[in-house]
């Protein structure tokens, strides 16, 4: 019987127990007698009366607390393969009455529900399902019963039951399902086909040991289309297989698709590229005849150009009557024909050999006797053309370059000019003609001669010790300096005078009186 049946039954027999009570004292009032009765009839009574209205609260409080009790556990978790999972459960007691005696864990199987996990208060917690450490209490209490399950397994995925036994409400239990996820393996790879007329696979995209299922699908610009299968594993996890499907052939070879794949456990599809793999026999052309093999060219080649999957390992050359003419020789895939005559007029075959078969093409050469100028005419007006093309691009480029270099002359000319001395400058004196016999014989003019003043001494001439010390720099005798001379200044004079002062200070009259000692500045020595 549950709590709430108890307090129902306890309450009717409490009620039916102060009924008797009220008539067995009322009996007894009246047999035994008046002194003892009413203290015995007040003392049974008063109890009595007012215990109705409390006995109907305390039913409903524990109504209350029966409802409030409640497991606390997640209605579905998720985990990978590998991973870890936590089984939350929580039971939060919000009375001290609630006795929680027991934790156990289980699980159904079968229709059949099986202990994880049992925790009691004085035994160690015990795991009957498994017991090699995978799986464990986070907290060892009769609170706190939250499972971690780790490394996951397949095997895991199924519906757990938390139930915590408590006193005076009995079992109280909540149930979560696990649901176990595995991430696939995803690889693609082409097949290797030989080119034919049949569809068949070309491609195969697997998504290997999922939970749930991916989903493939393929992009590709080829004709084709694609299917998938689906294999369960024995472990619960589920193998898809795609393919993709066409007609190969060569022109397939060596072009790119991509599988994708959507799973639940991917964040975005995960898309491979796949590089197809045809196999076909040679395709083989010839190059090198245009048309204009006469009697006496030297040096004309042909070139046998294949190409195949896998490549050409073979190439042999050959005429439909036989041997090759004597002036051909054959080195690989060219034939070269040293000078060409007559017998170089027939038709050449070339035969080109793989793994998947031998193809083989013809040229057919007609020598003539004469070179065809129609050819000739054509490739050498080409040829003019570039070179003129050519010629007139260097003829740009060169004015081009001149005119640059005559404007950066020119730049830097005028910087020359803004930055250096004045261009001008004035003429040098014209020297005096002078008439011997006007020298040694002068007009009786009367001349101021001046005498010369000391040596000038440069600062690097070596000075005697033994005479006396003189001074190394000697001022020069300025415009102020010198006496008026009684003969006014020439024509010449006065223009040296306005160009610059310092010529009068630089330059002596001539005379006898000069003497011999001292250094003399020329007025023409001034610039």
């Amino acid at each position: 019987m549950t709590g709430l049946g108890w307090a129902l039954a306890g309450g009717r027999r409490g009620d039916r127990g102060s009924g008797a009570g009220q008539d067995g004292h009322s009996g007894a009032g009246r047999t035994e007698g008046r002194g003892r009765t009413p203290s015995r009839g007040r003392a049974q009574r008063g109890p009595l009366r007012p215990m109705g209205a409390p006995r109907s609260l305390v039913f409903w409080c524990l109504l209350s607390v029966v409802l409030t009790q409640r497991v606390k556990v997640r209605n579905e978790v998720t985990g990978y393969v590998g991973d870890e999972a936590t089984l939350q459960c929580l039971f939060p007691t919000t009375s001290s009455d609630v006795k929680v005696s027991q934790v156990t864990w289980m699980k159904e199987m079968g229709g059949k529900k099986q202990n994880v996990a049992v925790y009691l208060p004085d035994h160690k917690p015990n795991f009957p399902l498994d017991n090699s450490g995978r799986i464990r209490f986070l907290n060892v209490s009769l609170q706190d019963a939250t499972l971690i399950i780790q490394p996951l397994r397949m095997g895991d995925e199924g519906t757990y039951i938390c139930e915590f036994a408590t006193y005076p409400h009995g079992n109280e239990d909540g149930v979560t399902t696990l649901s176990i996820l595995a991430r696939p393996t995803n690889t693609a790879e082409s097949r290797k086909v030989v080119a034919g007329n049949a569809m068949i696979p070309v491609a195969v995209c697997t998504s290997a040991n999922g939970k749930p299922p991916a989903r493939i699908t393929w992009i590709a610009t080829l004709p084709g289309n694609f299917n998938a299968s689906e294999v369960a594993n024995g472990d619960g996890t589920v193998t898809v297989t795609s393919q993709f499907n066409m007609v190969p052939t060569a022109v397939a070879d060596q072009e790119q698709i991509t599988c994708v794949i959507s799973q639940r456990t991917l964040t975005e599809p995960e898309n491979i590229p796949v590089t197809l793999s045809v196999l076909y026999p040679p395709q083989v052309t010839i190059e090198g005849y245009d048309d204009n093999w006469y009697v006496s060219r030297n040096e004309a080649v042909l070139r046998c150009v294949a190409k195949g999957n896998p490549k050409p390992t073979h190439y042999s050359w050959s005429t439909p009557s036989g041997p090759l003419p004597p002036t051909v020789q054959v080195q690989g895939d060219r034939l070269l024909v040293q000078s060409v005559d007559v017998a170089v007029n027939t038709t050449f075959i070339c035969q080109v050999t793989n793994s998947v078969g031998t193809t083989r093409v013809e040229q057919i050469i007609l020598v003539r006797a004469q070179p065809n100028m129609d050819g000739a005419g054509s490739t050498g007006g080409i040829i003019g053309g570039i070179i003129a093309a050519i010629v007139a691009v260097a003829v740009v480029a060169t004015g081009v370059l001149i005119f640059r270099q005559q404007q950066k002359n020119r730049t830097e000319q005028d910087n020359d000019d803004l930055d250096g001395p004045p261009a001008y400058k004035p003429p040098p004196p014209q020297k005096k003609i002078e008439d011997p016999e006007l020298v040694s014989n002068p007009p009786e003019v009367e001349v101021e001669n001046i005498p010369l003043k000391a040596a000038y001494f440069e600062p690097s001439i070596a000075v005697d010790p033994t005479e006396p010390d003189l001074p190394r720099y000697h001022e020069l005798p300025t415009l102020e300096d010198k006496e008026p001379a009684t003969m006014g200044p020439s024509l010449e004079d006065e223009y040296l005078d306005q160009i610059n002062p310092i010529y009068d200070a630089l330059s002596f009259a001539s005379g006898e009186g000069v003497p011999e000692q001292g250094f003399i500045m020329s007025r023409a020595l001034y610039v």
